[in-house]
């Protein structure tokens, strides 16, 4: 690239490419770190559509410690289940009653809300959204990424040490990198729209309804309750008038530039397939869309990497897009945060690529299965399901920076590193007049160590345990013990809780002395049957740079 004539430069430690709900939380992740980021959008200003409306619990989680989880509970509607009619009979109602374990349900919330909550949590850390700003192109070596923007104050060379492309299906980021992406297209086109109705349903029920004709789908209607009076985001097959061409070697996901719907094609679908007549109004925005099923074969390149749309496109089916792409990015801007403050251990930012993947596989995978043939031919049991759509089951056991297996007479045996980290609740802490859960301990942007006793005789050398796992991890470490009920610890000088409900204990299976070295993503990275100097020492090696 020439960037020495009419143009001027700059410099950032992360350059965001994409402004939609998984680039806002890579910039809000490295803000939150203290990573100088930029974010760019080629959009003028954010669009007022209802594309993505599922949030499934593991995001909620993750929006817990990032402090967005009030304002995103206040802004959306609970989701409570679905009624499922063919050829206008009811044939399944499904109410959604969650394990105990779970500690949030399904909300929905518009993609437009989303992303204003984003963007105002991010603004609340000193950055703002750069508009009408587009990448162009890149190139990078061995110390940087040189990256090239067109907006309003002309042509702009941006110079950072990283660049993340969350730029969608058609993402200049990742043709640039020349990456693969490859999959397929389904036949169908469909159309969204954001309208009112004025049925019976009952409220936070979504409505799956087709037309069948020996077992294959002759028409669709799909609802998703939306915040707001009987509001729904609608979606059903496209009429003659609207259909597009696809053209060939296109990548066909997303919205289309055509015709928009108009009421009257929605109503016309209505009429056809709603359980009962109905009249639809007040039609907020609507588009013609195109599914693909396509992965990355890699999630970046040296400095430069691709999260979101532009590494995994699928069906919508168990609103799992944007909820995957908002976990790669948290799972991203940790590691990217302490390669910027010179702490990464060499490899770190290889293992994006090795946690990542699989999910996105696995994930695509599953949503064209369950497009094709629906929930119900699934073989699992319904609290499996559950947790699987909801997320919760993610986990990174064969990633390379995670601790081996847990050799230890666990009850339950969970975690194991890589999983998921509970929550717990019940736990009791001195100056507090309620009960605490574990989850408000791990809000933290850093690692979090937890130390179990349940005698004195431990819990008198957690001290020293926490001040070794410190060195390690440069200090970017915070520690808790957590006691049993009873166990006294009065010149303990770590923050402590007690574990009086005994959650913590069923729920991480744990033993005197037993440790966890919990992630800033929420996963157990290390467990350890006792202080375990030399496993926690072999698993920060993976993370951390020597101290």
């Amino acid at each position: 690239m020439d960037d020495s004539h009419g143009s001027h430069a700059s410099s950032t430690d992360v350059l965001v490419a994409g402004a939609g709900p998984v680039g806002l939380t890579a910039a809000l992740e490295l803000r939150r770190r203290g990573v100088d980021c930029r974010i760019v959008d080629r959009l003028d200003v954010p669009p007022q559509y209802a594309k993505a409306v599922g949030i499934q619990p593991r995001t909620l989680e993750l929006w817990e410690a990032a402090g967005l989880l009030r304002e995103s509970l206040d802004a959306s509607t609970p989701l409570r289940g679905q009624l499922v009619y063919r050829n206008g009979e009811l044939v399944t109602r499904t109410e959604l009653h969650l394990p105990p374990d779970v500690p949030y349900g399904f909300i929905a919330l518009p993609q437009y809300e989303t992303e204003r909550l984003l963007a105002e949590r991010l603004a609340g850390c000193g950055t703002t959204v750069d508009r009408g700003v587009e990448l162009t192109a890149l190139a990078q070596d061995v110390d940087g990424v040189t990256a090239e923007l067109a907006g309003p104050a002309g042509r702009e060379v941006v110079r950072s040490r990283y660049l993340v492309g969350c730029d969608g299906a058609h993402s200049v980021v990742r043709k640039s990198l020349g990456l693969d992406f490859p999959g397929g297209a389904f036949g169908e086109q469909y159309m969204l729209g954001d309208v009112e109705v004025d049925w019976s349903i009952p409220a936070g029920f979504g409505v799956r309804a087709t037309y069948e004709t020996d077992g294959a789908v002759d028409d669709l209607l799909v609802c998703i309750p939306l915040p707001g009076h009987r509001r729904y985001r609608m979606s059903m097959l496209v009429p003659p008038d609207l259909a597009t061409e696809i053209r060939p070697g296109e990548i066909s996901h997303g919205f289309e530039a055509g015709r928009a719907p108009e009421l009257h094609h929605i109503q016309a679908a209505i009429d056809r397939l709603a359980p009962e007549p109905t009249v639809v109004r007040n039609l907020r925005w609507s588009s013609v869309f195109r599914i693909s099923h396509r992965l990355v074969d890699r999630y970046g390149e040296g400095r430069v990497f691709v999260a979101g749309d532009a590494a995994h496109i699928h069906p919508p089916t168990g609103a799992q897009g944007m909820n995957t792409g908002i976990q790669d990015a948290v799972n991203l801007a940790w590691k990217l945060a302490l390669a910027i403050d010179g702490v990464a251990a060499n490899g770190l930012l290889d293992s994006y690529q090795a946690e990542r993947h699989p999910v996105g596989e696995e994930v695509v995978g599953r949503t064209i299965r369950h497009a094709r043939a629906g929930f119900e031919s699934d073989p699992d049991d319904e609290w499996t399901i559950i947790r699987r759509e909801a997320q919760l089951l993610v986990n990174y056991r064969e990633s390379p920076i995670v601790g081996p297996p847990a050799r230890v007479a666990a009850k339950g045996g969970r975690p194991e590193p890589g999983d998921r980290a509970p929550d717990a609740r019940g736990l009791v802490r001195e100056a507090v007049q309620f009960p605490v859960r574990l989850f408000e301990l791990l809000t933290s942007p850093e690692h979090t160590l937890l130390l179990y006793a349940d005698d004195a005789a431990t819990a008198a050398g957690l001290d020293d345990v926490a001040s070794t796992v410190r060195s390690l991890a440069h200090g970017r470490l915070d520690v808790y013990a957590v006691l049993a009920d009873g166990v006294p610890a009065p010149d303990l000088q770590l923050p402590a809780v007690h574990d009086v409900a005994n959650e913590f204990r069923t729920a991480y299976g744990a033993s005197d002395g037993a440790t966890y070295l919990v992630r800033p993503d929420g996963h157990v990275g290390h467990r350890g049957a006792g202080p375990d100097p030399a496993g926690q020492a072999a698993h920060l090696a993976r993370v951390f740079a020597p101290a």
